[in-house]
Formats: structure tokens, C-alpha cells, sequence
């Protein structure tokens, strides 16, 4: 299919341009916007629906602000694909979350007109109060603006800092972009109106005024006229929970209407004297029918037929992770009614969606409440329940102050599923699941659990419902398992116990998680080149399987340790035990595989664990490495 046609887009390269066109040529370039984001993420994949409902609101802060000057944040980024199609990034779009291409989201490093990176939500009116203060302490005068949604809403931060900015912030501009949870009245003409009214340079005239006048007048009396002027307005506009957090609430208004977000943003633009809260209620997949029909569908998506908005998927030989969880919670919780679920607000993410349609009343999703969920959990527990808290690993490092203090140190057997541990792909560092063996492996108590497929996956499920001596936590990747049989009757695991897969006596590899096929490759190619070589899945990262770990220690000559996470899991657990049982010392050569000491950039799974040396080539080297082969060697082994 040809690209779309797109002549006023086609004559910009930067925003600055923007700013010379007209309320008709804006609208022009609006739908060539939407129409340029459609014909990309159909052929890159990405996120759809957001961007979508943004592309007005895009195209009007950028020719109203005078960005990059101008400071614009975005929250959390999912909507930034119109924002890089106007920035001077059109070229490469679609070279989007490719390797070596764009970032989904925004990224510091890409462009200076992503003043702040984002990809979790609820940082950007945080963020935005940093460049205010920065920008007042230089002695500037630039505008700061944040987009937030009402997702991100939910999350305490975004309270956090609206209420620290009324009492540090003048000149700052919030944008609450409304696209699902109808927070507010209907938008219509009176609101546009009323919106466009007190965000008037005569109306703020006449308010300033007023309030001069009226601080002379008794304070009892002053309250009075206060509040009667912040009921005749909000009573309307529906902003009075803003105005009390210290905003000035304009809105609600349609984020489509091109004029009315044009006379507003000029408008709200020229208040200095306090914050400012733009509510513009927008709707995802706005412009796409496929995608206004099912938003929730098109948040993300896969590579697409413009035409039938059918995506593209690949076929699968096995059951996602994910899938393989919520089956497998499913039956766990038809046996046992203590069985209950938290999500948050990623119940399809986290499979726990089909949870909720079999057990309606045990599945709590909370929002974008990582924190809250991790207490309501330890709540939950407390009181002799069995919460499972199912979120990604990235997003679980956002509740760790919870984990420490209201699980762990209480010794609540809340069960943590964490999705998406190790390297997710296309969505980059920032949704990476890197660092959770080694954050939870400091807690005392807390046992973890590796799945090195579906099987073992439902194993440890089964194992953690059953386990009630204190916290717990089993990680699992993204994508599809390996296709090994799932049992109808999961038996649980021994805890702390490991598996030999194959035996061998010259090298170990002790794997942790789903690297176990890859471990299983390494050993064919060492194999192949005369080493014989164990391979052993530790199960648990804690507690450690302290006589498997000897046994392989004491009868191999080399021993790696193999975990899709950061230096100071698995491995150091390991390392730690062998150097206090001085099984170092017989000349034991051991190395421990992790993650690369850097965030990697978004591109296929397979290179990007290739150019972490987690793949068979990246092990086997490693093995060979440590017995002195050359790298002539080494390199003949990769072949074979």
C-alpha cells in the first residue's frame, strides 16, 4: 500500500514552521499526521490508540509553545509518535523501535525536543517542576508544559506533585489528556465556551483585580467571596478536586477542535501567577475506525493491514507465559477460594483479564498503583489470604519500598508474578526486566522462583499457592514457551531444590530461568569440541540449592551461571556461597553470565541476548574462555 498522501506535512521539518500556519492549514496537517502515524505503526508495530488521540493536541502545542525552548514533557511516551513525526525525526520513523532505530518513547539522547524521557507513567509533572525551578533559578522565562493521562492519574506521584507544585510553581501548564475515564461532564459548546472564558486575558483582568480589592476586606468576608468565586466557576467546568490541589482548572474542552484548543492554549499560556490544569477530554484511535472501535485492542499492536486493521501475528508453537499464568491461576484458584489476584491497570498484560471473567469478585485491579497494589496485597495476606500481585519486573521496581517493609519485614506470604523478566524486544530499556533477582534476592525471606519453561512455569505456580512461610516470587519471560507439555495436576516443587537436565563432567552450566534452551545448545557445541558439560536449572535463586551447587563445583573444572538479570543476582548468590565454603580455592573456574552493566537499546530479542553473550555461542565462548581455548578457537566452536 502507498504511503499517504501528505503535501503541508511535507513542507516541514521543525516545529518552528508550525507556528506560520493557519487554524485551516493546522487542521490539513493534522490529518496528515494521523494518516503518516497509521501508514507507520501498520508496518513497525507500536503503540496506536494513544498516539492517535493525540495528533491535535500534538499539532497545537507545538505551533502555540515555542518548543524545544518551550519545555514539553510527555507522560510515559506511548503517544509520542505524532511529537517525532514533527520534531524533524519523519525521516527515520519508521525505523521505529527497530534496531538501531527510534525509541517508542521519548529519549534525551534523540532529540532536544524530548527535554525528559519517559516510558513509566505519572514522572512528568514531577519532571516538569524540575525545569520550572531550574528555569527560575537561571533567570529564564521559557513556558514548561506536561501531558499526563487520565491513567497516569491514578498513580500517587502525579499527587505527589501537583500538591508540592502550588505551593513552588507559577508558570507551569499541565495538560489532564481525558480518553477514557470520563472523569467530567460532557464537553459541548458551554464548556468551550466557559473554558475559553476564564482562561481569557479580560476575565484574569478582571479576577486580579478583584482579589486585590478583596484582600482589604475582613478575612471572614474574603474567605467568603473567595469560595464564591471558585464555586461559580468550577461548578461548572467540574475542576473544583484541581483547584484545591492549588490549579487554575480550564476545561473540560475537545482535544479534537483545533480552534478551541488554539484560543485556549494562547490563552493559558499568558497566566503566570499560579499552575495551570488544561483538562481536554481526547479519544484513542481517533481518525481509525478499527481503533476507535477497540481501543483497548489497538494500544499495542503488531504489524497491520491499514485497510481491515487486522494485525499480523506470528504463529505460535506454544502458549505465551502469560497465558500459561492465567490458565494455571485459574485452576489454582478453582481449588482453593483463597486465591485472589491484583493487577496494576495491565489486567490484560498480566493475563489476569481472563482471571477476572472466571472469578470476577478475586481480581482487584488498582490502576497505575504499583505501590498500593504491593500493600493491598500485604493486606490481603494479613488476613489470611493468597494474593497473587502479578505485575512486569520493571514495573515492580516501582513498589520495592513497599516489598521491603510492608511484605518482607513482616513475613507475608504475598506471591509476586512478574511478567516480563529479562529482555522484552521492540519496547527497550525501559520495560526490561533486569534487576529484580538482585533487589528482592537482599530481602530476608523472600524465595524466588525461575521458570525455564511453561511446564516449570505451572510447577511454580502450584508451588507458591502452596507455600505460606512468607513472601514469594516466581519470574517468567515475555513471548512464547518452548512447547513442552503442560501437567493436568502440577505437582509442587521442593524448595530449594534444583534439576539436573544433563550430565556431563568437564563444564557446568547452572542456569536460571528460560536461557535453559540456549544453555542446552552451549553444551552441544562444547560438546562438539570435546568438552563434556552438565547442564542443571537452579529453579530458585532463593533459597539457593546449596548441594547441587557443590556437587558441580567439586566435579567440574569450570562452572558458569547463566540469568536473564544484572550483575549482583544469581550468580553473586552463587559466587557468595561457594567463596564462604572455600570451594573456590581448589581452582573451580567460574564465571557468572548476566546482563551487560548498561541499559540495551530496543531491537530483536535474539541479538540483543546475543550481545549480552546469554545466547548458546555467548556461553560456550564463555566456557571456553575460561579453560584458555584461544579466540581462534573460540570462534571455529560458533560455527558448528
Amino acid at each position: 500500500m502507498p504511503q499517504p498522501e501528505t503535501p503541508v506535512l511535507d513542507t516541514l521539518t521543525v516545529p518552528e514552521a508550525i507556528r506560520h500556519l493557519s487554524a485551516a492549514e493546522l487542521k490539513t496537517l493534522a490529518d496528515e499526521v494521523r494518516a503518516e502515524t497509521i501508514d507507520v505503526v501498520s508496518k513497525t508495530g507500536g503503540h496506536l490508540g494513544s498516539a492517535l488521540g493525540v495528533v491535535e493536541l500534538t499539532v497545537a502545542l507545538h505551533h502555540v509553545f515555542e518548543t524545544p525552548s518551550d519545555i514539553l514533557i510527555w507522560d510515559v511516551g506511548h503517544q509520542c509518535y505524532p511529537h517525532k513525526i514533527l520534531t524533524g525525526r519523519r525521516e527515520r520513523i519508521r525505523s521505529l523501535r527497530q534496531g538501531g532505530g527510534l525509541s517508542g518513547f521519548t529519549k534525551r539522547s534523540e532529540s532536544p525536543y524530548d527535554p525528559f524521557g519517559a516510558a513509566h507513567a505519572a514522572t512528568s509533572i514531577s519532571a516538569a517542576l524540575g525545569f520550572c525551578a531550574a528555569r527560575d533559578h537561571k533567570g529564564e522565562t521559557n513556558k514548561v508544559v506536561a501531558v499526563i493521562g487520565d491513567g497516569s492519574m491514578s498513580a500517587g506521584m502525579a499527587y505527589e506533585a501537583m500538591n508540592n507544585a502550588a505551593e513552588t510553581t507559577r508558570n507551569l501548564t499541565v495538560i489532564l489528556n481525558d480518553n477514557d475515564m470520563s472523569i467530567a461532564p460532557p464537553v459541548g459548546g458551554m464548556s468551550a465556551y466557559l473554558a475559553n472564558l476564564v482562561s481569557g486575558g479580560a476575565y484574569q483582568a478582571v479576577r486580579r483585580f478583584g482579589k486585590s480589592v478583596a484582600e482589604r476586606l475582613p478575612r471572614a468576608l474574603f474567605e467568603m467571596v473567595r469560595k464564591g468565586e471558585e464555586f461559580s466557576r468550577t461548578y461548572v467546568t467540574g475542576g473544583t478536586f484541581f483547584e484545591e490541589l492549588g490549579f487554575y482548572y480550564v476545561g473540560p474542552i475537545d482535544g479534537h477542535d483545533m480552534d478551541n484548543l488554539l484560543s485556549v492554549f494562547k490563552r493559558v499560556r499568558d497566566i503566570t501567577d499560579r499552575p495551570v490544569l488544561v483538562h481536554v477530554v481526547t479519544q484513542k484511535g481517533k481518525g481509525y475506525a478499527p481503533a476507535e472501535a477497540a481501543s483497548d485492542k489497538y494500544h499495542g499492536v503488531a504489524k497491520f493491514d491499514v485497510i481491515t486493521g487486522e494485525q499480523a501475528k506470528p504463529k505460535a508453537n506454544a502458549p505465551s507465559y502469560t497465558e500459561v499464568f492465567a490458565a494455571e491461576l485459574i485452576k489454582q484458584a478453582q481449588i482453593d477460594p483463597k486465591v485472589v489476584a491484583i493487577t496494576a491497570a495491565m489486567p490484560s498484560g498480566t493475563g489476569l483479564d481472563r482471571f477476572a471473567e472466571v472469578f470476577p469478585t478475586r481480581c482487584y485491579d488498582v490502576g497505575i498503583a504499583e505501590q498500593h497494589a504491593v500493600t493491598f496485597a500485604a493486606g490481603l495476606a494479613a488476613d489470611g489470604m493468597k494474593p497473587f500481585c502479578a505485575l512486569y519486573s520493571t514495573f515492580l521496581q516501582r513498589g520495592y519500598d513497599q516489598v521491603a517493609h510492608d511484605v518482607a519485614l513482616q513475613d507475608l506470604p504475598v506471591r509476586f508474578a512478574i511478567d516480563r523478566a529479562g529482555l522484552v524486544g521492540a519496547d527497550g530499556a525501559t520495560h526490561a526486566g533486569t534487576f529484580d533477582i538482585g533487589y528482592l534476592g537482599t530481602l530476608p525471606g523472600m524465595m524466588i522462583m525461575a521458570a525455564a519453561d511453561e511446564a516449570e512455569l505451572a510447577r511454580m505456580i502450584a508451588t507458591a499457592t502452596a507455600y505460606d512461610d512468607g513472601p514469594s516470587a516466581f519470574r517468567y519471560p515475555r513471548g512464547e514457551g518452548v512447547g513442552v507439555e503442560i501437567p493436568a495436576v502440577p505437582e509442587t516443587l521442593a524448595i530449594g531444590r534444583g534439576r539436573i537436565v544433563r550430565e556431563g563432567s568437564k563444564v557446568a552450566i547452572l542456569s536460571l530461568g528460560a536461557r535453559l534452551p540456549e544453555a542446552l545448545k552451549a553444551a552441544d557445541l562444547l560438546g562438539a569440541r570435546g568438552l563434556s558439560t552438565t547442564v542443571a536449572d537452579a529453579r530458585f535463586a532463593k533459597p539457593l540449592d546449596k548441594e547441587l551447587i557443590l556437587q558441580l563445583a567439586r566435579h567440574h573444572e569450570c562452572l558458569i551461571t547463566v540469568e536473564e538479570g544484572a550483575m549482583g543476582g544469581f550468580g553473586a548468590f552463587v559466587l557468595h556461597y561457594l567463596a564462604g565454603e572455600g570451594a573456590l580455592d581448589n581452582g573451580l573456574k567460574i564465571r557468572t553470565l548476566t546482563l551487560p552493566d548498561r541499559f540495551q537499546d530496543h531491537d530483536k530479542p535474539e541479538k540483543m541476548y546475543a550481545d549480552a553473550g546469554l545466547d548458546a555461542q555467548g556461553i560456550a565462548a564463555s566456557a571456553m574462555k575460561a579453560l584458555g581455548f584461544s579466540e581462534a578457537d573460540i570462534a571455529k566452536s560458533a560455527v558448528l
